[in-house]
């Protein structure tokens, strides 16, 4: 059962990503790093997250946590783990920016500092494209348009869920191409194969027919693979 609500868990932490990349800002054009404090739903999420004009790298859970890297020119979003990765279309459910929002009200609120950056805070209301749901809050940004704070609430039907982040240690700095493509070695695989590994530590198929063990052996029957409290501890920061 533990393991069972730990994929639970796990999934939900693979959705909040896209609902806060879908936050109505324009793409930001400069290079840059910063690690990442989310707050939803009584949960804190923390990340680290790499950024250049079109790609994104999030890291969550450290060295046993998972990747997601947002690749808008090709208009997929990859999510790895282990030695494997998923692939996802790009669609109106995680697209980011402006693609899955029209804006209906933005004003400007005045000058404040974050962190120790300057910044223009924001008052942004905006609705999905397909009519479903409905985002508004305020939004810190610097001068590139760089997010470093927000604090809004998002409603879909009857339901609404209240979300807050903010960015520390930013570093407005070139980034190396490479960490936002999938590293040599990593297996395409399906979500069910990869909660597979996650929950029973087993050989897992590769495409193809072969198999091939994970690369943290099973310690003991019954144990994860990658270790799930591990995972989870990283992911939300306690």
């Amino acid at each position: 059962m533990k393991l069972l609500r730990d994929a639970a868990l796990l999934i939900c932490v693979m959705l909040i990503p896209f609902t806060v990349r879908a936050a109505p800002q324009p793409e930001v054009q400069v290079d840059y790093s910063a690690d990442s404090t989310m707050e939803t739903e009584g949960m804190t999420m923390k990340s680290r997250i790499y950024h250049t004009a079109g790609k994104e790298r999030t890291e969550m859970g450290g060295a046993d946590g998972m990747t997601t890297i947002t690749r808008k020119d090709k208009k997929v979003v990859w999510q790895l783990m282990g030695d494997m990765y998923i692939e996802m279309p790009m669609d109106s459910s995680n697209a980011s920016g402006t693609d899955a929002f029209d804006i209906v009200e933005q004003t400007e609120v005045g000058q404040d500092t974050i962190n120790g950056i300057k910044t223009t805070k924001s008052k942004i209301v905006a609705v999905k494209k397909d009519g479903s749901g409905k985002f508004g809050g305020f939004f810190w940004t610097t001068k590139e348009g760089i997010t470093v704070k927000m604090d809004m609430l998002s409603k879909e039907g009857d339901k609404k869920m209240r979300m807050t982040s903010e960015l520390t240690n930013l570093k407005i700095e070139k980034q190396d191409p490479a960490i936002f493509e999938i590293p040599a070695g990593y297996t395409k695989n399906d979500m069910g194969a990869m909660m597979g590994q996650m929950m029973m530590g087993g050989d897992q198929p590769q495409e193809g027919g072969r198999s091939r063990r994970p690369k943290k052996p099973r310690t003991e029957e019954g144990e994860s693979a990658i270790d799930v409290n591990k995972m989870m501890k990283g992911f939300f920061g306690k």
